[in-house]
């Protein structure tokens, strides 16, 4: 599922590349993408808006209209927001539930093979109540190591899934998570109220670095993420935890350990330096 660099990356793209742009139509080849509102509305309400500002809040791309409304996008696993030039490959246009297409001839395609991502238009009002339940920003500056050592602080859950949880830090997910810990030396399971100021500040350094690094290298790719421009993300060849179970843990040589038991999904740690 792309992550904070991921969809970062994404909105900045299409920062660039539409804003100012105005929609001539719309056409919704897949509905069921689809969240809030119904197809016929969706090409009513779109068609004729000119396009803002596009930026990521969480794992969400949000595209503002000078109507007020804003575009709403969560790729979630094999999502993809495509600006078509004329010059994507064919294979790029290949599961398009959505096109926008603007008035200079240039098309916007959300894209996606599992059709599990969604699409909403939401006005102000909506919008402001969705993202009040988001958590913080971990790239915002506001964003310290005491504020962490807070939010872990007081929950008898693993701390990996404490990162993970939307509500309290928004768009961390699997990869950054294991990252992040894999830096900071911290054994994914132990419980968030475990965590020392000490531990925080490393996590949190731990956390804001390989998420920085991550958006300079354009995201991770490894089989379905793709930025706006269809290219791939590089960071997936400096991930030193994150699917390398029985390799060597690069810091001590010690080898890599993989489970399902922290939060269902696949964890990967140093048991000998992660403590």
């Amino acid at each position: 599922m792309p992550e904070l660099p991921e969809t970062e990356t994404i909105a900045r793209g299409l920062d660039r590349a539409i804003a100012g742009a105005r929609i001539a139509r719309v056409s919704v080849l897949h509905a069921d993408v689809l969240r809030e509102i119904s197809a016929a509305t969706f090409r009513r309400r779109l068609a004729g808006a000119r396009v803002g500002r596009t930026s990521r809040r969480a794992k969400l791309i949000v595209t503002e209209l000078d109507s007020g409304l804003r575009l709403v996008v969560q790729p979630r696993f094999t999502g993809a927001l495509l600006v078509d030039d004329g010059a994507l490959p064919d294979g790029a246009r290949r599961h398009i539930a959505v096109t926008l297409t603007f008035d200079d001839g240039r098309a916007l395609h959300y894209a996606d093979v599992r059709r599990l991502g969604t699409v909403a238009l939401m006005p102000p009002q909506r919008w402001q109540a969705y993202e009040s339940r988001l958590g913080r920003e971990p790239l915002d500056p506001r964003f310290t190591p005491d504020l962490l050592s807070g939010l872990l602080r007081g929950s008898r859950q693993a701390v990996k899934k404490l990162l993970m949880d939307q509500r309290r830090l928004a768009g961390v997910g699997n990869i950054y998570a294991t990252e992040a810990l894999w830096r900071a030396r911290v054994d994914p399971s132990r419980p968030g109220r475990g965590i020392s100021p000490a531990e925080a500040s490393r996590l949190h350094s731990g956390l804001t670095s390989v998420l920085q690094e991550a958006v300079a290298a354009r995201g991770t790719s490894f089989r379905d993420y793709r930025d706006s421009g269809g290219a791939r993300g590089t960071f997936a060849a400096r991930l030193a935890a994150y699917g390398r179970a029985g390799l060597p843990c690069p810091r001590c040589g010690a080898r890599l350990a993989g489970t399902h038991a922290i939060d269902g999904r696949h964890t990967v740690f140093c048991a000998h330096c992660q403590r």
